[in-house]
C-alpha cells in the first residue's frame, strides 16, 4: 500500500501516449510532434532525450515508447527494444512473413537465433522476471504464426 507522502506527491496524469519512433530518428515532425504537441509537452526535450537514448542502436529501428503526460506540461518516457518481428524478420532475411502461415513457409531459423532475440528481449522491462526458455518459446510461437520455420540444423 502506498504511503501518505507518496499519494500527496503524485502528479495527476493527463494521458498515456504509445508510439513507435524509428532509434534516434525522433524529431518534431509527425507523428511524434501531434502526439505530444495536444498535450503541451516540449517537443524538443523529448526528442533530445529519446535519441540519445536509443543513439546505441542502429538507425531506423522501431521503437516503442511509452510517454506519460502529466497535468503540468512534464513528461516521463521509457523505451521498449523493438518487437519480436522485426528481429525475426531481418533474422529470417525477409520483408514481410507468410499470407499463408500454415501452409507456407517463407523462411527458415535455427535455435540459436531464437535465444539470441530471447536474450535481446530479457532486458525488457516486462520480460526481465521471465525465463530464457519461457521467451524462446513465446518467439518460437510468433515465428510459427509468420511462417517460419525453426529447425535444428539449415539446408
Amino acid at each position: 500500500m502506498a504511503s501518505l507522502k507518496e499519494i500527496l506527491t503524485r502528479r495527476p496524469i493527463s494521458a498515456t501516449i504509445r508510439l513507435t519512433v524509428p532509434a534516434g530518428g525522433a524529431r518534431p515532425a509527425p507523428p511524434v510532434g501531434p502526439a505530444l504537441g495536444q498535450y503541451r509537452l516540449n517537443l524538443m526535450a523529448f526528442c533530445k532525450d529519446f535519441n540519445a537514448r536509443t543513439q546505441k542502436y542502429k538507425p531506423d529501428t522501431p521503437m516503442a515508447v511509452t510517454i506519460t503526460a502529466f497535468k503540468d506540461n512534464t513528461f516521463e518516457f521509457t523505451v521498449k527494444s523493438p518487437s519480436v518481428t522485426w528481429y525475426l524478420k531481418k533474422a529470417a532475411g525477409i520483408e514481410s512473413g507468410s499470407g499463408r502461415s500454415g501452409h507456407v513457409t517463407v523462411a527458415t531459423l535455427t535455435p540459436k537465433h531464437i535465444y539470441e532475440i530471447a536474450k535481446i528481449k530479457q532486458s525488457d522491462p516486462y520480460c526481465q522476471y521471465m525465463s530464457l526458455e519461457s521467451i524462446s518459446k513465446s518467439i518460437i510461437g510468433t515465428a510459427k504464426s509468420m511462417g517460419i520455420k525453426v529447425q535444428n540444423e539449415l539446408d
